[in-house]
């Protein structure tokens, strides 16, 4: 598929999350872009980054044990869960319309990564409203 004039794959692993990284063995860290959900942004937030840690993120941690921790990363806020439920039931549970309503800013975001650069993805994702 293409993207501007860039050529794209477009990927989903197959493994479980926990192991995502195997998934992404093949390739380098500068030829993707990552898209996970993140706790510590609002739910339906959206921003852009490269690099850093896993946070907890046991997805995150498979990628960077595979690639390392320099790749682009979008990332979709899902908040943090209310009190009483457990991490994994919250994000592997019903999908809030906050976070529903990201994914297409979420897609936006990856377009803009391949078609405007890193610098003005941040730029345009990261401000502050």
């Amino acid at each position: 598929m293409s993207l501007g004039f860039q050529d794209v794959t477009l990927l989903k692993p197959t493994t479980f999350m926990n192991n995502s990284g195997a998934a992404l063995a093949e390739y380098k860290a500068d030829d993707l872009i990552v898209v996970h959900d993140d706790l510590d942004l609002p739910e339906g937030d959206v921003r852009v980054k490269v690099g850093g840690g896993a946070g907890g993120h046991n997805g995150l941690r498979s990628v960077i044990g595979h690639l390392g921790p320099d790749f682009v990363r979008v990332r979709v806020g899902v908040g943090r869960p209310p009190p009483g439920i457990g991490v994994t039931d919250y994000v592997l549970g019903k999908m809030d319309a906050a976070v529903r309503d990201a994914v297409p800013r979420a897609t936006d975001a990856v377009e803009a990564v391949v078609e405007d650069g890193l610098q003005a993805a941040m730029n345009r994702f990261n401000a502050r409203a």
